[in-house]
């Protein structure tokens, strides 16, 4: 019998029908939705608590904290909640009651400012006093780990060891990292492909940085090629995905699809693999599908 923890990973691909313009390339969406927290960082949650948990740094009594814009916050509440450790969430105020409702439901405490960049300095703030322990996503190995350990292999296999390009939002970057290792270890030919917002657009789950906040655990040197999404694009590509393969996801992984398209026009064969990082229910409060 299966616990929560053995269903996290093993998500399965599938191949864009309609929206593939490209009769001689493959394209895959990898269905990050399908974990038991609904996205891609439940596979980092885990790796994170359990690196924690065995090397001593979690001490009895002692809360977690960590500011996030969504997705990993789920997942750090589920998981810490199997572990019996309370977590305290830090998130931007522009995050979608779903993803508030859905921490506290675990029994998480969520706290909202007014930036993702404002949380990030209140969980350092805090974390600094001692009472509270930052996993911290955006400088954690065990984030970029999950992915060279599962995602990555996952990827490898499923497409029988064709895949050609990799497509993947950058947030925490953990994804990309991890991925990127692992798949060029086995194909240094394999292309890694980051997604960026072109300036002024908002996709939740994708940033560009400012210098002073870029993760730590990235190194621009494991992404082949970045492609910047349009907040107008990222929009429009969700909705397909949902209203032309039935695919429900978020902002993010529209954005991955559309890069993923482009990349396929350019190609004369392929398979492309991007990350499908959650599900669509997770923003109906918002107007992402109306």
């Amino acid at each position: 019998m299966s616990s929560l923890l053995d269903l996290v990973g093993n998500t399965p691909l599938v191949e864009l029908k309609k929206l593939n313009p490209n009769p001689r390339v493959q394209i895959y969406g990898k269905l990050e939705g399908n974990n038991p927290g609904g996205s891609v960082k439940d596979r980092a949650a885990y790796s994170m608590i359990k690196g924690a948990l065995e090397r001593g740094e979690i001490k009895p009594g002692m809360k977690l904290i960590e500011a996030t814009s969504g997705n990993t916050g789920i997942a750090l509440a589920m998981i810490a909640r199997l572990f019996d450790i309370d977590i305290e969430l830090i998130m931007p105020q522009s995050s979608t009651k779903e993803r508030v409702l859905t921490m506290e439901a675990y029994g998480a405490k969520v706290i909202l400012t007014e930036t993702m960049e404002s949380a990030r300095d209140y969980a350092d703030e805090r974390a600094a006093g001692g009472e509270y322990f930052m996993l911290n996503q955006f400088a954690n190995p065990d984030n970029w780990k999950a992915h060279y350990r599962t995602t990555g292999p996952e990827i490898f296999r499923d497409t029988h060891q064709k895949v050609t390009h990799f497509v993947s939002s950058m947030g925490t970057t953990g994804t990309i990292m991890g991925v990127s290792r692992f798949l060029k270890e086995q194909n240094n030919n394999i292309q890694i492909v980051g997604c960026q917002p072109n300036d002024g657009s908002s996709i939740p789950g994708i940033r560009k940085w400012p210098t002073e906040y870029l993760p730590k655990i990235f190194e621009k040197e494991r992404v082949d090629r970045v492609i910047e999404v349009s907040q107008e694009n990222a929009t429009m590509t969700t909705r397909k995905l949902a209203r032309e393969e039935a695919i429900f996801a978020g902002m993010s992984s529209g954005g991955a699809a559309w890069a993923a398209v482009e990349l396929a026009k350019e190609l004369t064969e392929g398979v492309i693999v991007f990350i499908v990082c959650d599900r669509g229910d997770r923003y109906l409060s918002s107007d992402l599908f109306s």
